[in-house]
């Protein structure tokens, strides 16, 4: 493995976070083996601290609806009783009269020095009002947007928007008692301060594992005998828009013999392959499922680019790990997705749920040369070097540490 890179500070010797183990507790609403970005990013925050020689435990749903305690990664994770939300087709919940109780035992058992919310729903409100009540200091980070939740109500627009408004009132009401407050890039802190809040709001990206993609090398792959393909990777659901990418694809020049390979799970998982046979071009969309980490890795270096059509995005690890993976990229001009591309340099911005100009975008990049598209994989790699984990982890660890001090 190559050498760390020495102007990405390593988070187990920086000075500023230097001091004794913490014991640190996240509480999340969704952990892996769900799949979305929040899961993702609590899980690598939570083994990045645990190597980093903190104790580390998480408190989130349960996969599979019974309360368990076992060891992940080097981290404790207590999985409290759940229950599917029948408006979703993967969200596990969980009860506030059985989240209540559980985690008031966790907490007194474990003793955090500092708990780290994911989210403000169930298991999030809990975590910070029984920790304002042991005071305990307490970090929250949000990776909410009502828009997410939008496509799975139906109602008025008049109702969702009545909705939204009390949506953000309850996130307002709930994060402003925590001691830090994190979102994950500049524009998700802009929103919540257009949204009422008062407090400072700090950006602090999810990260990525940036040696995981050292010496990936996309373009080799792709000219290796296989069809040009774009890759998109996520919830399979309305909101991430996968069928925008489909539709797109069908109206590409056929001569191009553009390929669609999708890795995720959701409600869109039958729709998709019906949409494509409907469009005329089912034998050129691929639709994967969930798939392990290998395999995932393998589509990244197959891909000839990399597609996120989502209007909801407070970040994209998927994206992050595109970039990382040096290849074009093609985003929804939406939300945080612009900060991810320069457009017509590493990739190209397209009108949110325009598939002609999606498709438009899909054959610009097919259409240049090999040479241009390498360099269009060296300014993703380039851009994404600041989305380091290390990065990420540091900065929480100097957050905490920030916020344990003045308790002491």
């Amino acid at each position: 493995m190559p050498a760390p890179d020495p102007a990405v500070p390593d988070s187990t010797a920086s000075p500023t976070t230097a001091g004794r183990p913490l014991r640190i507790l996240v509480a999340a609403e969704t952990y892996p083996p769900e799949i979305n970005g929040a899961a993702a990013f609590a899980n690598r925050l939570a083994t990045g601290l645990s190597s980093a020689g903190h104790e580390v435990h998480v408190v989130a749903p349960s996969a599979s609806g019974l309360p368990s305690h076992d060891w992940e990664g080097g981290v404790r994770v207590h999985r409290l009783r759940s229950h599917h939300w029948p408006l979703h087709p993967t969200w596990m919940i969980c009860m506030p009269w059985q989240v209540a109780p559980a985690l008031s035992r966790l907490l007194d058992d474990i003793r955090p020095d500092v708990v780290h919310t994911q989210a403000h729903f169930v298991i999030g409100r809990y975590a910070v009002s029984l920790s304002k009540k042991r005071d305990i200091p307490v970090v929250a980070t949000n990776h909410f947007m009502p828009d997410n939740v939008r496509p799975y109500v139906r109602a008025p627009r008049p109702v969702l928007d009545a909705a939204a408004s009390v949506a953000w009132k309850d996130l307002r009401s709930r994060f402003q008692e925590a001691d830090h407050i994190t979102v994950p890039t500049q524009l998700a802190s802009d929103l919540l301060t257009e949204n009422g809040f008062d407090q400072p709001v700090e950006a602090v990206s999810c990260g990525i594992d940036l040696t995981r993609f050292d010496g990936v090398d996309p373009a080799a792959e792709a000219s290796a005998g296989s069809p040009p393909s774009v890759l998109f990777v996520g919830r399979l659901s309305q909101e991430k828009r996968p069928q925008d990418i489909v539709t797109a694809l069908a109206r590409t020049d056929p001569a191009l013999g553009l390929e669609a390979r999708i890795v995720g799970a959701g409600d869109q998982e039958e729709v998709l392959p019906r949409l494509a046979r409907d469009l005329g071009v089912g034998d050129r969309v691929h639709v994967l499922g969930k798939v392990s980490d290998a395999q995932l890795d393998a589509e990244y270096r197959r891909a000839t680019l990399f597609c996120m059509p989502s209007t909801a995005e407070l970040q994209s690890i998927a994206t992050l790990e595109a970039l990382a993976s040096g290849l074009p990229v093609v985003l929804a001009d939406a939300v945080a997705l612009p900060h991810l591309v320069r457009d017509g340099v590493n990739g190209h911005l397209f009108r949110p749920r325009d598939v002609d100009d999606l498709a438009r975008a899909f054959t610009s990049v097919l259409t240049a040369s090999e040479a241009q598209r390498r360099a269009m994989g060296e300014e993703s790699k380039e851009l994404v070097r600041v989305h380091d984990i290390r990065r990420t982890i540091a900065r929480f660890e100097e957050i905490y540490r920030d916020v344990v001090t003045p308790r002491r």
